[in-house]
């Protein structure tokens, strides 16, 4: 995994940055436009809930599931659509689609191919100050997962966000939800689970991005903690005229079920579409 995070490193300097990065005021005051629209590319890039459509394409591998040490690939689709509702309100949603494709990890478990679960998340943003962002709104799930990976379970959530950016480049801040079962298939256990995310970036002038986060799931049913550690590395580059964002992250799950990965690797590719 580390020689593949150094390739992509590689790979990331090689590629023509579309300028320069971090917020806008780190951009000289005659930059050419161009450098402008990247700075402020790699700010909202760094904001799950900013002004900004994008639509990551997120593959991610994980290993090793069960006594086999079975490996799990995911693709989440995870389009992010901003609507304003007035000229001091947004409503940004996020879906994430995932596809899944797991090995054998147990014998009888002869893993499978298909999509799971989609969950779709509504934030209303106020407008503020200061490069203070703050997000709430309800959170879906809805039962689109096959008889593999989905739980059979409509289920329904609040979830919050809340994060702080600096004119140096860094962003701090924490998305939250917790999901219930609401209705389903009567023969599929009930869910009950938290979902907490804080995260911590940097922004660089070369548009190259150092980050490091959790998404840590609490299962209230089952007593369980899941805690992956993240660090990625990402930057702002284009392929043609598209503006996009190459990020590749390393995992360690820190707390895992009994069966559950021990580690794993992830990249993304996000299309950014400014206005």
């Amino acid at each position: 995994m580390l020689r593949s995070m150094l390739s992509f490193a590689a790979l990331a300097a090689s590629l023509p940055a579309a300028a320069q990065t971090g917020v806008p005021e780190a951009a000289p005051p005659d930059a050419p436009p161009a450098q402008a629209d990247a700075a402020s590319l790699a700010e909202k890039a760094a904001n799950p809930i900013s002004d900004l459509i994008s639509v990551p394409f997120q593959n991610n591998f994980d290993c090793c599931f069960g006594p086999d040490g079975a490996a799990r690939y995911t693709l989440n689709i995870q389009p992010v659509i901003p609507t304003p509702l007035t000229d001091s309100l947004h409503l940004i949603v996020r879906t994430i689609l995932p596809f899944i494709s797991e090995g054998t990890s147990a014998p009888g478990n002869l893993g499978g191919t298909g999509l799971g679960d989609t969950t779709q998340s509504f934030f209303l943003k106020p407008a503020t100050g200061g490069g203070l962002t703050v997000g709430l709104g309800p959170v879906f799930v809805y039962p689109t997962g096959n008889s593999d990976f989905g739980s059979h379970k409509w289920q329904a959530g609040p979830t919050g966000l809340i994060l702080k950016q600096t004119p140096s480049g860094y962003t701090i801040g924490i998305l939250a939800n917790h999901l219930w079962s609401i209705a389903g298939k009567d023969d599929r256990p009930n869910t009950s689970n938290t979902f907490l995310q804080p995260f911590f970036s940097k922004n660089f002038k070369d548009t190259t991005s150092l980050g490091i986060n959790t998404e840590t799931i609490y299962d209230w049913k089952r007593r369980q903690w899941t805690v992956p550690v993240n660090l990625t590395l990402g930057r702002i580059a284009r392929i043609g005229r598209q503006p996009v964002q190459i990020a590749a992250t390393g995992k360690y799950y820190a707390v895992s079920p009994t069966g559950g990965p021990e580690w794993g690797a992830r990249l993304t590719l996000t299309l950014l579409f400014p206005e």
